[in-house]
């Protein structure tokens, strides 16, 4: 087995940060987030692919053989955060970590995506909500018995996600504010 140099680290100091290097970039139709769906599940059938920097792309065999993969990625365009935000689909001040607002402390976003074929380093995908040139950060299977368990709550967004589909950003969290 192979191993690369970590490129990612915690020292424990103060002021120290972790540094993670892009492995790739999602490509989507989406120039800018207006008009980008809000969630995967918002954007059924949109097509998008995934370009893995060449070398990565031993770390892509054996993906094939997953329908839906998940990709963590830098919400790059996302500026300064707030603590309390108005949600998509509430009217109400939440706290930033109880939504799934782009503003936040460390911007990083994550998708369930289909995966229709891998072709070199490409990944072709459906149900792409993130806009075109986001950098990747990692690419994971979907397992569905790993990542999907049975729920019991979903707090303030009981009763507002049922019939939610094609919702589209709209601008709410682009913005200079910090809090």
């Amino acid at each position: 087995m192979e191993e690369q140099g970590q490129t990612a680290g915690l020292d424990g100091a103060e002021g120290a940060g972790i540094n993670y290097v892009p492995i790739g970039v999602i490509r989507s139709p989406y120039p800018g987030p207006k008009g980008m769906p809000i969630q995967p599940s918002g954007a059924g059938g949109v097509a998008g692919t995934v370009e893995i920097q060449p070398e990565y792309q031993d770390g892509l065999q054996d993906l094939e053989g997953f329908s839906h993969i998940i990709l963590i990625y830098c919400l790059h365009l996302s500026e300064g955060y707030s603590l309390k935000v108005k949600p998509f689909l509430d009217d109400v001040e939440r706290g930033v970590f109880a939504t799934r607002a782009p503003r936040r402390p460390n911007p990083i976003g994550l998708s369930v995506v289909r995966l229709v074929r891998v072709v070199g380093c490409s990944l072709e995908i459906e149900g792409v909500d993130v806009v075109d040139g986001t950098p990747l950060l990692d690419v994971k299977p979907f397992v569905p018995q790993f990542d999907a368990p049975q729920v019991e709550r979903i707090g303030w967004l009981a009763g507002k996600v049922e019939g939610v589909n094609r919702a589209a950003a709209d601008g709410r969290f682009q913005g200079h504010q910090q809090g």
